[in-house]
């Protein structure tokens, strides 16, 4: 069984309790505006370009069997996304690092020797291996397998989801995860599709069916300033944990900043919040007092 996975994370202290493996699948059905990972959001290999690193040297293109490199002489390349496979001969090929492929197809007993070899420190510190993305559930057999297998090894397990995809998906994971976290972006769905692709249907649904599992879990915000850092939104995503019932009443908030803006760069990709701030840390506060003030215990993601 085989993913293709974009990056794995090693010594994580963020993503769940204590120290953890972090896992990063390529493929997600949003197309959030402030995504930080804008590399996880195909489901497929994709090659990086780092502008600052090439010297126009043309190795890139010599070794591309599909002739989706092009340059002109002291020019640097031009990478034609609809032919590129992103098979990463012209990454080998440039001793200067400035091309990146991110995803690659990765085996199931491949990703379970990265996560063991730190078992040591999961036992140590209560942490374990965490899945995310992207949107891991896109491909929940392997995850299940996965987790299966971490769970023989007396490993913690934990997902990360956004919520948006079939409720099927979850079903079948959620048995075999020890920890959730689950995004709540925007309660008004016309906002939620304008900002991320899709509307927060499923979500909804699938954060129903979180809150009435026997898991811990933890529903989280990004908070993006104009987005949905607004009394309304705050208000209605209150109400709304408190309809889910007792387990659901604490969300953490992670406040937006624009440390992926590289990615999209690399990626050739148009970054929509150009003129958006970091977060203002008086605003976060307020945000976070305003859910406490309606009966919602909020944490601030570190």
């Amino acid at each position: 069984m085989e993913a293709i996975i974009s990056n794995i994370q090693e010594y994580s202290i963020h993503d769940g309790p204590g120290i953890r493996t972090v896992i990063f699948m390529k493929g997600c059905g949003l197309s959030c505006q402030w995504c930080a990972n804008p590399e996880c959001i195909s489901s497929k290999p994709e090659i990086g370009f780092i502008k600052k690193l090439c010297t126009s040297c043309g190795k890139c293109e010599d070794v591309c069997k599909h002739n989706a490199l092009s340059h002109e002489f002291d020019k640097h390349p031009i990478i034609n996304r609809e032919i590129c496979i992103g098979c990463g001969d012209c990454v080998s090929a440039c001793k200067y690092k400035a091309l990146v492929t991110y995803g690659k197809r990765m085996n199931l007993q491949e990703v379970l020797k990265i996560i063991k070899r730190d078992k040591i420190f999961y036992d140590s510190s209560g942490g374990g291996v965490t899945i995310s993305g992207g949107e891991p559930l896109l491909q929940a057999n392997f995850v299940c397998a996965l987790f299966k297998e971490c769970r023989k090894a007396g490993i913690h397990t934990c997902l990360e989801t956004s919520g948006c995809v079939d409720s099927s998906a979850l079903l079948l994971v959620l048995p075999l995860s020890d920890y959730v976290f689950m995004d709540i972006k925007h309660l008004n769905s016309d906002k939620h599709r304008q900002y991320t692709g899709r509307t927060n249907s499923m979500i909804l649904e699938n954060a129903r069916l979180l809150a009435e599992s026997d898991l811990d879990y933890m529903f989280r915000m990004p908070l993006i300033p104009g987005v949905n850092d607004d009394l309304q939104n705050i208000k209605g995503t209150a109400d709304f944990l408190k309809s889910l019932g007792s387990n659901s009443n604490r969300i953490e908030i992670m406040p937006y900043h624009r440390l992926g803006v590289s990615k999209y760069e690399a990626l050739n990709k148009q970054y929509l919040l150009n003129g958006v701030p970091p977060a203002d840390t008086h605003k976060v506060e307020l945000v976070k007092n305003t859910f406490n003030d309606y009966g919602i215990t909020c944490l601030i993601s570190k």
